[in-house]
């Protein structure tokens, strides 16, 4: 009787062994609550601007080396804060896995970036800033340094001084305010160095042409064009060129995209005499999803340096920077 009672105790034992370890046994992903894909949703500025393009083609093509991570098709907000608000509202209620936007202007984009914290997306703040820092990670260029470097550049190019006209970004844009500011503090080195006219260019270079061709006919003696981007400054250069002038004025831009119509390309050609990288942040933005989404350490700030486009390293910063030839 006794040897009956320990075998079934022994049978009962086990089972509620078996019965524990079957528990603690790895589940299948699924119900573990694991996702075989993670979704991202972006919202674009305005994907006219060349370099917003080539933004879009870039973070497209660095996600790609991610098999687990799917690249929502990118919200064009076409340079309208209104619909770039109701874009990142729309990827908030599609409760997107992570949320990367390039804001159009700051303020009216601030409170739809602290909806989306609110509902605990984490958001890439890309190139723009926004009003609050509940963000998980901000990247982008310090635009306050490349107007400085496109302002010693200047001061180079204009010894004895000289008269310069400015094309501005959108005026209520971050970056176009940093780098009106960083140029005007380079510049302040030569005092015979003087700004006779500014205008508001939308980053475009159809908007570009028209502007300096009212200034070509305004002011007999115009020295420097500085562009807040390349677009600009080479639309500048076509409506100087078309007047017989482009060899009498200098041209800086700001982007140096790798790409045929791009700025690097420009100082090869000699249409602009400098430009300097503002790089897309596209790779920094892939790794940083990557990384947020399987739980590691993403830094909550990544400003990227730049390097100022010479004929001299024209070329070899075009081949470092080309991604035409990959997938």
């Amino acid at each position: 009787m006794k040897k009956t009672i320990v075998s079934v105790s022994s049978i009962a034992l086990c089972a509620l062994l078996a019965g524990a370890c079957a528990s603690k046994a790895p589940a299948p992903s699924a119900s573990a609550g694991a996702k075989a894909k993670f979704v991202v949703g972006y919202s674009q500025s305005n994907n006219a601007e060349p370099y917003r393009a080539q933004l879009n083609l870039q973070l497209a093509h660095f996600l790609k080396q991610y098999p687990d991570i799917e690249l929502l098709p990118i919200a064009d907000a076409k340079q309208s804060s209104a619909t770039q608000v109701s874009q990142v509202q729309n990827f908030v209620t599609q409760k997107v896995d992570v949320l990367i936007v390039s804001p159009t202007e700051p303020a009216p984009l601030t409170a739809a970036v602290q909806q989306a914290c609110d509902a605990k997306i984490p958001v890439i703040v890309l190139d723009r800033t926004v009003n609050t820092e509940c963000y998980t990670a901000f990247i982008g260029g310090d635009n306050v340094l490349i107007g400085r470097k496109a302002g010693e550049e200047a001061v180079r190019l204009l010894p004895d001084g000289g008269n310069v006209v400015e094309l501005r970004g959108i005026t209520s844009n971050q970056p176009q305010i940093d780098r009106d500011k960083g140029f005007r503090e380079a510049i302040a080195a030569n005092p015979k160095i003087k700004i006779i006219a500014d205008r508001e260019g939308k980053w475009l270079k159809e908007q570009a042409t028209p502007i300096m061709q009212q200034w070509l006919a305004q002011h007999p003696q115009i020295d420097l064009v500085y562009g807040h981007n390349d677009p600009m400054a080479l639309g500048a250069y076509l409506a100087a060129q078309a007047a017989g002038k482009a060899d009498k004025i200098k041209f800086i831009g700001i982007d140096g995209l790798a790409i045929p119509d791009g700025g690097i390309r420009a100082v090869q050609l000699g249409q602009l005499s400098a430009t300097f990288i503002y790089p897309t942040g596209a790779k920094e933005a892939a790794d940083t999803v990557n990384k947020i989404l399987h739980g590691q350490q993403a830094e909550k700030k990544q400003v990227l340096g730049t390097t100022q486009v010479t004929k001299d390293n024209a070329a070899q910063l075009y081949k470092q920077y080309d991604l035409s030839g990959q997938n």
